[in-house]
């Protein structure tokens, strides 16, 4: 129990010093001073951003859609590559096909549906519950709650009531967020995994070599102009996520928070995460 502690301590250290974009990205990538936000400044390619840090099993590098650019055709796309980007002579214009050319590069494209893997033969797995507070992927435990993107309140937000009240987005709004990890299997190798607003895509990437470093791929392509890096701590939730989900499972209208006799921080968190 105490060495579960000390790696799970340890995993959540090295998860907030690693959700930081690499200084090394596309020609048309602009990072924050913070290194958390990427936009492309113009056209819609020469996008590619990793991961600071080579990526340790299990731990997922998460990114948030934070605006969108329309009259391209295409969306955002992610992977893992085992090249650490200081070794690249030229970041390549697109890492599909470009990266994934070079070899030992795994990359999905995210599209509006459709991104759930399903081998032929294997039942699809039923959706687990929004409230649920861990999202498990084979012997990877991650809580659900900072997997999840969920729409702002405003003058239409009747409209995504439903979408709101179960935690689903589409993938390629605003406010989608999507993450990749690694499990690694019991022949050393490895499966990529896509998370989606809380939800596993399934193995998109089977047999990568675990025993390598292998840095998350963040490509800002088309219609996606500007992501942000999402820290997960991988501790357990705190008391105000917990209000928070329960809440949420209960209002009628989202609107109607503002009427609930709650502290002003916790009215804020309900409507807005």
């Amino acid at each position: 129990q105490g060495q579960l502690k000390i790696a799970r301590a340890a995993m959540a250290a090295r998860c907030r010093l690693a959700a930081r974009f690499h200084h090394i990205h596309g020609a048309n990538i602009r990072l924050d001073a913070s290194h958390t936000q990427a936009t492309r400044v113009e056209s819609f390619a020469n996008g590619l951003c990793f991961s600071q840090e080579p990526l340790a099993p299990g731990q997922i590098f998460l990114v948030e859609i934070e605006e969108k650019e329309l009259g391209w055709c295409g969306h955002l796309r992610v992977g893992l590559t085992a090249h650490d980007p200081q070794s690249l002579e030229v970041v390549p214009e697109y890492s599909l096909p470009d990266l994934v050319s070079l070899g030992d590069t795994w990359v999905f494209a995210i599209t509006r549906n459709h991104n759930r893997v399903v081998l032929e033969g294997e039942q699809v797995q039923p959706r687990g519950r929004p409230w649920e507070p861990f999202l498990l992927i084979e012997r990877v435990r991650i809580p659900r709650d900072t997997l999840v993107g969920r729409s702002r309140p405003g003058r239409y937000s009747h409209i995504l009531d439903e979408l709101f009240k179960t935690n689903v987005l589409p993938a390629t709004a605003r406010r989608s967020r999507i993450g990749v990890l690694y499990a690694p299997q019991p022949d050393g190798t490895a499966d990529m995994h896509i998370v989606i607003n809380g939800e596993d895509m399934g193995p998109s990437a089977r047999g990568l070599p675990a025993s390598r470093p292998l840095y998350a791929v963040i490509d800002v392509f088309a219609s996606t102009k500007s992501v942000r890096v999402i820290p997960v701590d991988y501790g357990f939730p705190s008391l105000q996520t917990l209000c928070r989900l329960v809440i949420q499972k209960h209002i009628v209208h989202r609107l109607a928070i503002d009427g609930l006799d709650l502290p002003p921080l916790l009215k804020s968190s309900c409507q807005h995460e």
